[in-house]
C-alpha cells in the first residue's frame, strides 16, 4: 500500500509558476513510476507527465517546455514544477504511482487526493 499526498496548489496569474509536491509513504517509492494527471471542470482526467524509477521522463505535448517532473527518492517525494502557466492549465492535479507496465501503458494503482491549481488571466 502507498499513500500519496499532494500539496503546492493555489491561485496564480497567467505567466506565473507553481511547484507541486507529492509525498509518498508506505512501500518503496523509488521503485515506482510516478505520474501527474489533471482534471479540469467538465473534462476527463488527462495525463500530464511521468518519471520512471530510472528518471526517464515523458510529457504531454501541451506542457512540454513549461513543466518539469522530478523526484527525490531520499525524501519519498515527487515534484511538478510548472512555469509559464496558462488559464487552460486550471485543474485539479493528481499524482499517482505505478509498478506495472501492461501493453506498453503504465497502470497506476495508487492516487493522491488532488490539489487545485487555478490560473487567472
Amino acid at each position: 500500500q502507498v499513500q500519496l499526498v499532494e500539496s503546492g496548489g493555489g491561485l496564480v496569474q497567467a505567466g506565473g509558476s507553481l511547484r507541486l509536491s507529492c509525498a509518498a509513504s508506505g512501500r518503496t517509492f523509488s521503485s515506482y513510476t510516478m505520474g501527474w494527471f489533471r482534471q479540469a471542470p467538465g473534462k476527463e482526467r488527462e495525463f500530464v507527465a511521468r518519471i520512471s524509477w530510472s528518471r526517464s521522463t515523458y510529457y504531454t505535448d501541451s506542457v512540454k517546455g513549461r513543466f518539469t517532473i522530478s523526484r527525490d527518492n531520499a525524501k519519498n517525494t515527487g515534484y511538478l514544477q510548472m512555469n509559464s502557466l496558462k488559464p487552460e492549465d486550471t485543474a485539479v492535479y493528481y499524482c499517482a504511482v505505478s509498478s506495472r507496465l501492461v501493453g506498453g501503458n503504465w497502470q497506476y494503482d495508487y492516487w493522491g487526493q488532488g490539489t487545485q491549481v487555478t490560473v487567472s488571466s
